[in-house]
């Protein structure tokens, strides 16, 4: 097998190269790739792709399927950039793809296909009305695009289709949030309970779920009165698992209230005298904060199922995620500036955390009025 470059620019390239003679046909077979760069750059990918062919490694871009080529981006750059729970959920939603366009060549995958297949993903099967919510279609919306913008640098398709496509509209919705007045009662039912103590210092830090799972004792300062979050604890289909931040801002700092570093440090020395009545031996700084007895990490579901029955109880029906939400209306209603809050939140910018609290603030405006009508008042008594 044999290549060679021609120039088509000043810094483009033709690389055509021989795959042999078809076993069926018998006609040589004559293949052709663009590519951008310099003449040296272009003959060694001439180079790698007559290997590629020798070896029987080589994949017409001109008949690869979706299908296939979702399957491909899934064994090989997904593993490697996005966390097993993540990969779970990507391969859950372009498995709705494969099943209605898989066979389609790449090359001739269409604008018209994807939305015709977005329509009828809501609709659900022969229009019966029992199809996916537009929210998840606008996940498998999202994650095609980013399966296709590799294909398109990868040069296996000449563009993204996906980004011609606008995925469905989702209406807004309310977030979830425990009343200022329900906070109190709320905390006085949790009390004494196991779901009290993580349930308190999610509302004390806004922090997610996994990450309260995954603190350890060496992670909290007791005295500057602060937590570090490092890592998160997600649930994959080979069990629990711990993972870091996904952005540098997910690993942050967290001030906590006086209160909550009183009650850390009651359970810090209820958990020692435990373990050492059990002739466990003390806990060491890596030691979770919230496990069971034999310090083994809590189970995200369990927490959720406890927090669900602890709420009914208190006469709230939220998810345990409300606790996130009412951590940053609490310091929007306190005037706190919104790089603040989007900091204790481990948002990438305070543009997210505006995008979904930003409501919240209409609700202080009376306290903006008020301010500006002290200014007025102050300055008609010069």
């Amino acid at each position: 097998m044999t290549g060679h470059v021609r120039r088509r620019g000043k810094a483009s390239w033709e690389i055509k190269f021989d795959l042999g003679r078809d076993p069926a046909t018998g006609e040589r077979r004559i293949r052709y790739h663009s590519f951008k760069g310099t003449k040296r750059a272009a003959e060694i990918e001439a180079a790698k792709l007559v290997a590629k062919a020798a070896d029987g490694e080589y994949v017409d871009p001109s008949k690869l399927a979706l299908g296939a080529f979702l399957d491909r981006w899934q064994a090989t750059w997904a593993p490697a950039n996005v966390s097993p729970k993540t990969l779970e959920r990507y391969v859950e939603l372009l498995s709705h793809v494969r099943s209605t366009l898989g066979s389609i060549p790449l090359q001739k995958l269409r604008p018209a296909m994807l939305a015709e297949l977005y329509g009828r993903l809501q609709c659900g099967k022969d229009n019966e009305g029992a199809g996916l919510a537009a929210r998840t279609v606008g996940h498998v919306h999202r994650v095609l695009h980013r399966a296709l913008g590799h294909a398109v640098q990868w040069e296996l398709a000449a563009q993204n289709v996906a980004a011609l496509v606008s995925p469905p509209r989702v209406a807004t919705q309310e977030i979830e949030i425990v009343k200022a007045d329900a906070i109190a009662p709320l905390l006085a039912t949790l009390r004494g309970r196991p779901i009290y103590p993580i349930a308190a210092l999610a509302l004390a830090t806004g922090m997610r779920r996994g990450e309260l799972l995954a603190l350890r004792w060496g992670d909290v300062d007791f005295d500057r009165g602060l937590v570090r979050v490092e890592r998160s604890l997600e649930t994959t289909k080979s069990g629990l698992r711990f993972k870091a931040p996904k952005t540098k801002h997910g690993r942050r700092a967290i001030t906590l209230p006086p209160t909550i570093v009183a009650e850390l440090r009651a359970q810090w020395k209820a958990r020692q005298e435990q373990r050492l009545a059990l002739g466990l031996g003390k806990a060491q700084g890596d030691a979770l904060v919230f496990a069971d007895i034999e310090g083994l990490p809590l189970s995200p579901g369990a927490v959720s199922k406890a927090w669900k029955a602890a709420a009914v109880g208190a006469g709230l029906s939220v998810t345990f995620h409300a606790l996130r939400h009412t951590h940053a209306s609490q310091l929007i209603a306190a005037g706190i500036d919104m790089l603040t809050i989007s900091r204790r939140l481990g948002h990438g910018s305070p543009t997210i955390t505006l995008s979904v609290y930003g409501h919240l603030f209409s609700n202080v405006d009376d306290r903006s009025a008020s301010i500006l009508e002290a200014t007025f008042a102050s300055s008609k008594t010069e």
